[in-house]
């Protein structure tokens, strides 16, 4: 009987066993106050704790350390990744994890070897909110995508992926700066190369709320999907012109949600 009623619980809630956390995914540019404040409200408000982790460009840690203090908050603490012991202690503790821009493989190169990514995924899944913006946002992902692409041909096989990303959204590969640096190209490629992964390109100026396989956009542009999910791809041959049948394109704007199941 106990059995039939935990079964019961989990179809009831198929959210049950997500993350109790959320994403702020941000495609880059200047961060709207509305996606600031958004964030603010989802970590706890200027009373929340924040981590800011410059992993993929230590420059950039202390604009976002003041952007947030300009917004009211007062504990704030930018995180040395190459001091890994005080910074898992502070992200540990932190209600609002911020991954400002740089590049993402030097993100994800600066904290190997540490415990930093499984600190994140855990306080992600206990219920932390986790941020990023441009290098931040791509690392959300389980497979990133980076580096120039050809821009005149889609050819299989040559997406330029770097590595493996933090692993929070391991359904979603994310390019940022989408429309503003023509990356429909290499966000193709990858869906054909990854067709059980969505892509997620998402405008500057725009952000997307991520909450357990549902997500809803906010900012000041656009967000577009990918989903090669029931695609059926040709043979594949590196560097040969690339191939699928029934690609679906979404194009979202603030205000709208996609689901995952859907």
């Amino acid at each position: 009987m106990g059995i039939w009623l935990i079964a019961a619980v989990m179809l009831a809630d198929p959210q049950a066993d997500l993350p109790k956390g959320r994403l702020v995914v941000i495609g880059g540019g200047e961060t709207p106050t509305t996606v600031v404040n958004r964030t603010l409200e989802l970590s706890g408000g200027k009373s929340s704790k924040i981590a800011v982790l410059p992993a993929a460009n230590p420059e950039y840690g202390p604009s976002s350390v003041a952007t947030w203090k300009r917004n009211g908050v007062n504990n704030v603490v930018l995180v040395n990744p190459q001091q890994s012991v005080a910074a898992v202690k502070t992200i540990r503790e932190a209600d609002l994890i911020w991954l400002p821009g740089g590049l993402q493989g030097v993100f994800m190169n600066n904290i190997r070897g540490s415990d930093i990514a499984e600190t994140i995924r855990t306080r992600y899944r206990d219920g932390a909110i986790v941020g990023g913006t441009s290098a931040g946002a791509a690392v959300m992902g389980k497979t990133m995508i980076g580096g120039p692409s050809d821009l005149n041909s889609l050819k299989a096989g040559t997406a330029p992926y770097l590595q493996n990303g933090l692993g929070l959204w391991p359904e979603a590969i994310v390019d940022q700066h989408f429309l503003q640096k023509g990356r429909f190209n290499r966000l193709a490629l990858a869906v054909i190369d990854y067709p059980d992964l969505l892509g997620v390109g998402i405008d500057e100026e725009t952000a997307v709320i991520v909450r357990g396989r549902n997500f809803e956009v906010i900012g000041d542009n656009n967000v577009t999907i990918i989903d090669g999910r029931k695609a059926s791809r040709e043979k594949l041959n590196k560097g040969e012109p690339a191939a699928a049948r029934n690609l679906k394109i979404h194009v979202l704007r603030s205000g709208m949600t996609f689901q995952f199941d859907e």
